[in-house]
């Protein structure tokens, strides 16, 4: 956990999201077999958006990455050729189609596209928390005094995994019944050295339990209260992957002198996999922290799982509407395959959206 002086700020930040709209009782409709699930109930998604199929339409994943770079860059202080990383965390890497890409490294496609001639460009690839495996990359970059500023961006055509699934599945148990909630977006964020406490990232650390990487199939389930994750329970419990969140950042702070309470946190931004999830991760920590929770911001009942970009939709869309308060203090939780936690800690005030 780092609290150099010379840290980075969020300066701006940008999203895309395609104009369909798929309804979660339509999607369901064309599941083949499928007994009749309310999967609204199960996992709060009610629709999501949807990618058009079309080539011209240039929403694949280097498309929608594409358009909120373009969007992160319009309400930037920097042009694009004034970057010097260009990082993408994309999961989906869909171009032309059908192809998909592992080089060309989308960074590097996009940084030709967007007119970063001089950026420093590559890919990440960490499954839903390859966004903020950029960004952690990217701040710590900026600390060390290598560079002064950068673009994190994914776009995330995930909506194919719902297509493929939706073909596949034979019952609700099924491992791939998850694949139902997910929808389609991108983000971008742009970084560069903060200057005073207004805007400055305070930390962001990630953990990997690695050795359990086989077993991270989420499966939402109506048998239970919160979400029943498909694993080896003799080898992993449901109960303790959402504990490790609370523990890896109880001790983080510890390390410090600072306990949960010490952060005053206004916001808290849990992964996107499903307002069940939210609220049972978010009672987890409240039980193991001693404390209450603060207020949570989410839209996967709008947007559904958007992979790697879901808490940076969350921030764009809270922030644009007004629904969160500039000046607090974000908690953005990550919880992708692999299995990785961590916290990022920022407070945000002056960001462009």
């Amino acid at each position: 956990m780092t609290t150099d002086a010379r840290g980075s700020r969020f300066e701006a930040l940008g999203a895309y999201l395609p104009s369909t709209v798929r309804s979660t009782p339509d999607l369901v409709a064309s599941v083949v077999g499928l007994p009749d699930v309310d999967l609204t109930r199960i996992t709060g998604v009610t629709q999501r958006r949807v990618y058009d199929p079309r080539p011209e339409a240039g929403e694949d994943s280097y498309g929608l990455a594409l358009r909120a770079a373009q969007d992160a860059l319009g309400h930037s202080r920097y042009d694009a050729g004034d970057l010097d990383v260009v990082i993408s965390a994309s999961i989906t890497r869909f171009r032309d189609g059908d192809d998909f890409y592992f080089e060309p490294s989308f960074a590097a496609l996009l940084a030709k596209e967007l007119g970063a001639h001089r950026a420093i460009h590559f890919d990440v690839s960490n499954a839903c928390a390859g966004m903020m495996t950029g960004v952690h990359l990217l701040d710590r970059m900026i600390r060390a005094g290598i560079v002064r500023n950068g673009l994190v961006v994914s776009g995330e055509q995930a909506t194919r995994v719902a297509e493929t699934a939706a073909r596949e599945i034979a019952d609700s148990y099924d491992p791939q019944f998850a694949s139902l909630s997910v929808g389609d977006s991108a983000v971008a964020v742009i970084l560069d050295r903060a200057v005073d406490d207004a805007d400055r990232i305070h930390y962001l650390d990630l953990m990997t339990c690695a050795e359990y990487s086989h077993l991270c199939l989420g499966m939402p389930s109506d048998r239970t209260e919160g979400i029943a994750l498909y694993t080896d329970n003799r080898q992993m419990h449901k109960e303790d992957r959402l504990r490790m969140w609370p523990a890896f950042h109880g001790d983080q702070l510890a390390k410090l002198g600072r306990n949960f309470t010490d952060e005053q946190f206004d916001y808290i931004v849990q992964h996107q996999v499903g307002t069940r999830f939210i609220d049972y991760v978010n009672r987890t920590g409240a039980a193991e922290f001693g404390t209450e929770m603060p207020q949570s911001l989410s839209v996967v009942e709008e947007f559904g799982n958007t992979a790697s970009t879901a808490h940076f939709l969350v921030l764009q869309r809270h922030l644009k509407a007004g629904t969160a308060r500039r000046g607090a203090r974000y908690l953005l939780v990550p919880a992708a395959s692999g299995v990785i936690t961590g916290a990022l800690s920022a407070t945000i005030t002056n960001l462009g959206v």
